[in-house]
């Protein structure tokens, strides 16, 4: 019996082995090739708009609203998938499936153009500027902040060309990633998400009472507790990501950053007279070329999407991603925003502020700063800084996926970078120089408003795309099991494999679009309301 029970455990122990090594090399894959994507789209999850909202939501109703933080939250990362596996499965975004779908229809073409394409085209740009107008003001006040001398206009000056250097690094949109752009938006994400830990362990929170208000609750329907959870879900399902993030899936990211499909540059010796400064000047202003996922076909009958492969390769590993990302750093940091506004202000530490009006980026800052220290109230101001500047290069590079799936208009990300920011500064400046720092507030809420009107426009070709038999079908090789990538086109195809949304998946992706329109509706008429009396 002994060595028979030996004999069967030595047959086991190799195969835990095989696991747990196989375990750690696809996490040392994941991590080494395929954690990136996530943290970029999170990022426009916790901007300063989201910060307005988590504020007012702490501030006038304590912990009782972090349920809807996680339910926005969850939201966000279901569409978000959605947005990742159409991008991975068919090789375009988002803008280009519209684009392919509206632009050359058979039968009334100039009305699917004029009447569907270019309203959703420039809907996406409206939300793209008022993403922009908010990274722009939230950085503003996060300089005015740590720096007091500063008036609310110099801050916004100083903004308004903060991140355009930033993108000279590369072009995130090529056909690979670009790892130093991935690496410096983790580095600020990671900034914002300790800056927020070591605020929120100065603040003594009532961990029971904070871990109860992930419960639902009838608050939520009581007093104007309905129109801040509203102003919620706007602020934290950004259209811009589910944009840039369909454009990210298309990546090969088991390529390495020298991208063999990329164009080559012009000859050396055409440009060996220009000094280092000057070609790098050229370089930054250069129109890029056309990624290899952009296409001018008509029908998406034309095309081919993604192989097995690839799909196989990508697929899982851009959902963990995704979702993790957005689980792990923007639902926690957003729900630290809002218990560090609920303990300084509705639980008493400041009970003046709570009971006249709702507390703003300033308020915050000036309460910690008073009741915690000056150390905290810093790294409150550091943390909105960092989340304005990722926030802020998001948004520029989501902008550059839009204009070319829309309209396969390629422009260089500096000057991309300037249109967006001149059109986002000047409102910014008339009110700062105007109205001061209760117009700062205001703008800054008005944006989370567009954001929200938009998005709903946003959320519907992307249910439509996903849930697409047609279009997220994927022809499979015979045999799977030993056919590589290359030679598939030799052995030819056995039937298709169907990647669209299942009936449950499409109509919980509907009862969001459902929810996120009621609440639109609500805060309309409650602006109508309000503007009437």
């Amino acid at each position: 019996m002994a060595g028979g029970e030996s004999g069967r455990m030595s047959t086991r122990m190799p195969t835990i082995y095989d696991r747990l090594r196989l375990f750690s090399s696809t996490v040392t894959l994941h991590l080494s090739k395929h954690a990136g994507v996530g943290i970029v789209c999170a990022v426009a999850y916790f901007d300063p708009g989201n910060w307005a909202t988590d504020l007012q939501a702490g501030s006038d109703h304590g912990f009782r609203l972090l349920f809807i933080v996680l339910l926005a939250g969850l939201f966000a990362a279901f569409l978000q998938s959605l947005a990742t596996r159409l991008g991975c499965v068919t090789g375009l975004d988002l803008a280009s499936h519209c684009r392919v779908l509206l632009h050359d229809r058979p039968k009334h073409k100039l009305l699917y153009r004029h009447l569907l394409l270019y309203p959703l085209y420039l809907l996406s740009e409206v939300a793209i500027i008022a993403t922009d107008l908010a990274e722009l003001l939230g950085s503003a006040i996060a300089l005015v902040l740590l720096f007091p001398k500063l008036e609310v206009w110099h801050g916004v000056l100083l903004t308004a060309f903060d991140v355009i250097f930033l993108l000279a690094l590369r072009d995130p949109l090529r056909s690979t990633p670009v790892r130093a752009f991935e690496l410096l938006i983790a580095g600020l994400v990671l900034a914002v998400f300790v800056c927020m830990i070591i605020v929120v362990s100065k603040v003594h929170v009532q961990w029971a009472d904070a871990f109860e208000g992930f419960l639902p609750s009838k608050t939520i329907f009581k007093s104007n507790a309905l129109y801040t959870s509203v102003g919620i879900l706007g602020a934290t399902i950004m259209p811009h990501s589910l944009f840039l993030g369909s454009a990210l899936a298309t990546q090969n990211r088991l390529l390495s950053n020298t991208s063999v499909d990329q164009p080559s540059p012009p000859p050396l010796q055409l440009e060996s007279k220009r000094p280092p400064w000057l070609e790098f000047i050229y370089s930054v202003f250069r129109t890029p070329a056309a990624s290899p996922h952009s296409t001018r076909v008509k029908r998406h009958s034309d095309r081919e999407n993604n192989s097995i492969v690839f799909i196989r390769a990508h697929l899982n590993h851009a959902r963990l991603d995704v979702i993790g990302s957005l689980l792990g750093f923007a639902v926690l940091i957003n729900s630290m925003i809002l218990i560090v506004a609920a303990m300084v202000f509705y639980y008493g530490h400041d009970i003046s502020t709570s009971n006249s009006e709702s507390a703003s980026l300033f308020d915050v800052y000036n309460v910690i700063e008073r009741v915690v220290s000056k150390g905290a109230a810093t790294l409150f101001a550091v943390a909105l800084l960092a989340a304005g500047q990722s926030s802020s290069i998001i948004a520029t590079v989501a902008g550059q996926a839009v204009a070319e799936g829309f309209l396969n208009w390629r422009l260089s990300p500096i000057l991309r970078r300037l249109m967006t920011r001149l059109i986002a500064v000047i409102p910014s400046m008339i009110v700062a120089v105007a109205l001061g720092r209760p117009g700062i507030d205001t703008l800054l809420v008005a944006s989370q408003v567009i954001l929200s009107i938009v998005l709903p426009f946003i959320i519907i070709p992307l249910i439509f795309f996903t849930s697409s038999k047609t279009i997220m079908q994927v022809k499979k090789p015979s045999p799977p099991s030993t056919v590589s990538e290359p030679e598939a086109d030799a052995v030819g195809w056995e039937g298709s494999i169907d990647y669209s949304s299942g009936k449950i998946t499409t109509l919980v992706g509907c009862a969001i679009w459902l929810i996120i329109f009621a609440a639109n509706v609500y805060v309309i008429a409650t602006m109508i309301r309000d503007a009437g009396h």
